[in-house]
């Protein structure tokens, strides 16, 4: 699924001659392109599809928004990590919850 998501910008930089920002999307921070947007400020949140922010939001509706997503599972969809979410539902056992302490293992 491709959707729109709200996200706070945490930095603004240029990349290549392109303003670039990184964004922070309820606990997942990616990298967004800021040419349609050029003028956001470090802060603001923005609407992000495809790795573009085209839209400026207010914090409340962001907010609100994010919550929406979260309960609905849908950052976890978009952000989470591919491999875990088809392991998953495959039935396969979450390396993540193994025993923390052997090597290799994530905690």
């Amino acid at each position: 699924m491709c959707l729109a998501v709200p996200g706070r910008v945490l930095e603004v930089y240029e990349e290549s001659g392109t303003t670039m920002a990184a964004v922070d999307f309820g606990g997942a921070r990616k990298k967004v392109c800021l040419a349609y947007l050029p003028d956001i400020t470090v802060g603001e949140y923005v609407i992000v599809h495809v790795g573009f922010a085209i839209q400026r939001l207010d914090e409340k509706s962001a907010l609100e928004t994010l919550e929406t997503f979260e309960k609905l599972g849908i950052l976890e969809e978009e952000f989470g990590d591919g491999f875990e979410l088809a392991a998953q539902e495959a039935g396969m056992p979450n390396p993540a919850a193994a025993d923390p302490t052997q090597p290799g293992v994530a905690s």
